[in-house]
């Protein structure tokens, strides 16, 4: 894989990584769904000391089912989500994959919090199935 750019609607935050990916999943849980204001979140998991940002990010800071925080952060002038890190999870950066300048590459064969999924949603052939985050 070549290096990941990526940025906000607006253009004021722009990031890139060379890193492979340490995952690409489809998240259903009911704060990724608020977050997007759609039915999942499409994210890539990348190393955290791999993604440069430029520009400034706003974060929310919510917490997930294990009662750790996990850091949602966006673009404050357009509110493009643009990463989450959880605590659980401390050396990987999860970026929203809709902010990815380049999508074509994107396969994703792994679903998390199915068990919150809108029940209209379509699974890819092949794909897994967690009910929430595997352990």
């Amino acid at each position: 894989m070549s290096k990941m750019t990526g940025g906000c609607l607006c253009g004021q935050v722009r990031y890139s990584t060379d890193a492979e990916p340490a995952m690409v999943a489809v998240c259903h849980c009911k704060n990724c769904q608020k977050q997007t204001g759609a039915a999942s979140s499409l994210v890539i998991g990348v190393p955290r000391s791999a993604l440069a940002i430029q520009g400034q990010l706003k974060v929310y800071h919510d917490t997930g089912d294990s009662g750790q925080r996990i850091d949602r952060k966006f673009c404050p002038e357009c509110g493009s989500p643009i990463l989450s890190e959880a605590v659980i999870a401390p050396d990987i950066a999860f970026i929203k994959a809709g902010t990815l300048d380049d999508t074509s590459w994107l396969d994703p064969k792994v679903n998390i919090y199915c068990a919150s999924a809108q029940n209209w949603t379509l699974y890819s052939e092949g794909a897994q199935k967690f009910e929430k985050m595997p352990g």
